[in-house]
């Protein structure tokens, strides 16, 4: 079943509607950016999230003690690396890691067979745009995958007819600006994500059905 990420929580408020509509994970970026929240307020969020929601920290670069550091902090459930850390460094981490990579062509699908992850993150290598989701029609990629860049309502569920990803990440294609999510925005992406989720039961409904004697 298709699987949700919110990126780029920085309030309680936003945690909160994000888990009533149905998302499956949050994350808090700790990266220089203009939706990075402070070490002190993920904790806070966190502490009030329900247990089947996963918190998820996004980092770029930074040096692997103080990623640990952050992490144990605010009881982090997955890391989330978005820069040029190598497979040796993403090794260096015992729980779930989450490893993203800008894809702009095919030869960069390549470099995920070097790490051994929890799952892939295909970004775009332009911030807040979508990258050819058609490079991926004959991807076959040995971990999950969790499809990001520039999701919205209005292209996600043409984003998903090409391809099947194990989740989806959406941060600024739900805010209302860097930081804050926009709650029309999120309900409508939302919707789309209910909908491909009761169609992608019914296909499984509809092939059982088929394969009974």
């Amino acid at each position: 079943m298709l699987k949700v990420k919110i990126c780029g929580i920085t309030n309680l408020e936003d945690a909160l509607l994000a888990i009533e509509l149905g998302a499956d994970a949050l994350g808090f970026i700790f990266a220089p950016s203009p939706r990075r929240v402070e070490v002190e307020k993920a904790k806070e969020i966190i502490s009030h999230l329900p247990p089947f929601v996963i918190s998820v920290g996004v980092f770029v670069d930074e040096e692997i003690t103080k990623v640990q550091e952050i992490s144990h902090f605010c009881q982090l459930d997955a890391v989330q690396f978005h820069g040029d850390e190598s497979p040796e460094y993403c090794r260096a981490f015992s729980g779930k890691v989450i490893k993203a990579f800008r894809i702009s062509c095919k030869e960069d699908l390549k470099k995920t067979e070097k790490y051994e992850v929890s799952a892939f993150l295909l970004d775009s290598p332009q911030r807040g745009k979508p990258f050819d989701w058609t490079l991926l029609r004959d991807f076959s990629p040995t971990k999950p995958v969790i499809l990001a860049g520039g999701l919205n309502a209005d292209n996600i569920e043409l984003a998903l007819e090409v391809f099947r990803p194990y989740a989806v990440d959406v941060s600024s294609g739900v805010e209302a600006y860097p930081g804050k999510k926009d709650k029309t925005k999120l309900m409508n992406f939302m919707e789309v994500i209910h909908k491909w989720r009761k169609k992608a039961i019914s296909e499984l409904l509809a092939e059982d059905s088929f394969q009974k004697p």
